[in-house]
């Protein structure tokens, strides 16, 4: 009987330790980032759940070590503009066969969810692939992608067990996130399998992720269809695949740099530049992913601050979902001193929107590689010494109305102590969150030829925008592999028929009226289209104001607009990067749109062959016509030409002779 009741104990001891080696169940608020606001994206917590400890044991971490070793990882494209859009987003697949959504890659997110088809509230969310690269806020090809789990074979909804929040029937398990700004997702929780795209190593997985069944607020609105997960919490895309063993404990992202946009991520180990610069992140301290921050220099001579300034509450916390950087009062006091002391020469200006302080510049250029003879280069020292160098794109951002000038994208944040690095301070930094070591690495990079600088073999090529993509199943069970031939490919090319887009000027429209052939020709040589294909739709007017719609049209004899020309006229269009003269007082563009081209007639599309054919029956005609008429001609020839003499012909006179 004492084995018995030595085993007896045995399992209740690793019971109760896997109880306590639980994971914290993290229920957070989140600022999402609006371009017409200072990066409202600070994710801190609302309230700390964790069921079974008071902290995060340190085994808990030490076990996830065991998966480390030489596996494949999932690298995968990022779209967007980070300024622009306000985040970068990647391509995630979902169920068999794949349902493809377009995410929000989120380090402050624990879960990671996309709009189901049983949610009677959640928007309508807008995604356009042009050139291969992914474009928001258009009408080109808008639909409503929402997960079908009923046309998944492999989908299964997560049961209520005691590890979860349970519906009502306490039949399937739930999720729920409220954030500061009055926006919310709920819905169910579910398991299917996910795939990551034909760049990957890695095979299709099965993962837990959240089916809305209702959004509010800007997650309602945002063009994104969902978020990507990629904080710490048992919901986490990255400690599933980590707890499977599949992937190493760590995942690395690189954000393109001033004006490029994209960038590249990998969920899993990658080989470290020997120049990448490393820093402890303690997991214990914070559920977000922190650094330790000492020091800040301004062209090479260092801010007067006690590193403590670095060390309030959450400490420093690098977030992928907030557009710019927030400091502790002294420290953006001091930033902002040290920076206006380095630039006298430029001139000081107002920011783009009056409802903000921004400090702005005039006089540097247009040209971000030449940003460092105007402005001064900093530095990030960290607790051991290693050093992160900030080029001017990392603590700046372009002005949208005036060419040439730069505002400062740095920020006091409010009354909170925690400094919050958000993704400009790493634009074109490659930066690795290695969770089995403890510590986050940064790399100053092209991100753009991310690939390359690693000396890694070229990525294939993203998938078409509208392709359904069923990856290899190696490796996966028979029961959770993905099934069914893999979808036919469309075109990889959007064919832009037509941007229209709309101007609101401070001048009446009386005055304005004599220059509109004027104003047409700027615009046009601000997008660098000719004269001929900008045209006026309509025009209203309202005291000094007047607002005008435009549209772009193909160049004479094109069917529709380049990809590359229809990405530089959005780029410019979204930015305000209009020159206009201040005869025309101030102007604002909104409502730009994508429209594909008209639907054509089958005589249309098929002019040309038409026109040909019916050539080709024309002269065919006419030869036959000709031929006949030949033939004609010569029969009724022959049948008058004279006969011989002696010719015996009854009851007719004898015919003259012939000459």
């Amino acid at each position: 009987m004492a084995w018995v009741l030595t085993l007896a104990i045995l399992i209740f001891t690793t019971a109760v330790s896997a109880a306590a080696i639980s994971p914290p169940n993290y229920h957070s608020i989140r600022f999402v980032n609006n371009t017409s606001s200072r990066g409202n994206a600070m994710i801190l917590p609302l309230f700390f759940k964790q069921r079974n400890s008071n902290r995060i044991n340190e085994d808990y971490f030490t076990r996830r070590r065991l998966h480390a070793r030489t596996i494949p990882n999932a690298r995968m494209s990022l779209h967007d503009d980070l300024l622009l859009n306000g985040y970068y987003t990647t391509r995630l697949w979902i169920g068999t066969p794949p349902q493809q959504f377009a995410l929000i890659v989120d380090t402050g997110s624990t879960v990671t969810y996309v709009p189901c088809s049983t949610c009677q509230q959640c928007g309508k969310h807008q995604m356009v692939f042009i050139a291969g690269k992914l474009y928001t806020g258009v009408n080109l090809q808008s639909r409503r992608l929402r997960f079908k789990p009923e046309s998944s074979s492999t989908y299964e909804p997560l049961k209520c067990n005691i590890d979860c929040s349970c519906d009502s029937n306490r039949e399937q398990c739930i999720y729920e996130r409220n954030y500061a700004e009055m926006s919310s997702s709920s819905g169910v929780l579910g398991v299917d399998i996910i795939s990551f795209g034909n760049q990957s190593d890695l095979q299709p997985q099965q993962a837990t992720f959240g089916c809305e069944n209702m959004e509010t607020g800007d997650l309602y609105s945002q063009h994104a269809d969902g978020i990507m997960g990629l904080g710490r919490g048992d919901l986490s895309i990255v400690d599933q695949l980590v707890e499977k063993g599949v992937i190493s404990d760590s995942f690395s992202l690189c954000y393109g740099g001033m004006d490029v946009g994209g960038g590249s991520m990998v969920l899993g180990g990658i080989s470290s530049p020997k120049e990448m610069a490393f820093t402890h992140s303690d997991p214990v301290r914070s559920p977000y992913y922190n650094i330790e921050l000492n020091e800040i220099h301004i062209a090479g001579k260092k801010l007067p601050l006690n590193p403590k300034v670095f060390d309030g509450k959450h400490g420093t916390v690098l977030d992928s979902g907030t557009t710019y950087a927030y400091l502790p009062q002294a420290a953006f006091e001091a930033f902002k001193a040290a920076i206006l002391k380095e630039t006298r020469s430029l001139k000081r200006i107002q920011g783009p929107d009056p409802n903000y302080n921004d400090i702005c510049f005039a006089g540097a250029g247009s040209d971000p590689a030449q940003l460092s003879k105007a402005f001064p280069s900093a530095e990030m020292v960290f607790s051991n010494g290693q050093k992160l160098v900030l080029a001017p794109e990392n603590y700046l951002f372009r002005h949208s109305k005036a060419h040439g000038a730069y505002c400062l994208g740095i920020f006091q944040n409010g009354k909170e102590s925690t400094t919050l690095l958000g993704g400009i301070i790493v634009r074109n930094t490659l930066v690795t969150y290695d969770r089995e070591h403890e510590k986050v690495g940064f790399w100053k990079t092209n991100c753009s030829e991310l690939w390359e600088r690693l000396h890694l073999s070229p990525a294939s090529p993203p998938l078409p925008s509208d392709t359904d993509e069923v990856n290899s199943t190696t490796g996966i069970s028979p029961n959770l592999a993905p099934t069914g031939s893999p979808q036919p490919q469309a075109p990889g090319e959007v064919k832009i028929g037509l941007i229209k887009f709309s101007m609101l000027l401070t001048i009446n429209y009386t005055e304005l009226k004599p220059h509109i052939a004027e104003l047409a020709q700027l615009i046009a040589k601000d997008l660098d289209v000719k004269p001929s294909q900008v045209k006026l739709t309509n025009f209203s007017s309202g005291g000094n104001e007047t607002l005008l719609r435009w549209a772009i049209f193909p160049a004479h004899y094109d069917d529709y607009i380049s990809n590359a020309t229809a990405m530089k006229i959005v780029s410019r269009l979204s930015g305000n990067q209009l020159h206009l003269p201040d005869s025309f007082g101030s102007y604002k563009l909104s409502e730009w749109s994508l429209e594909p081209p008209p639907e054509r007639t089958r005589w249309r599309q098929h002019y040309l062959a038409f026109v040909i054919a019916f050539a080709v029956v024309i002269v065919i005609g006419m030869l036959a016509s000709g031929g006949w008429f030949i033939w004609r001609r010569n029969r009724n020839l022959a049948e008058v030409l004279y006969k011989p003499v002696d010719t015996v012909v009854a009851e007719q006179e004898l015919q003259p002779l012939q000459n």
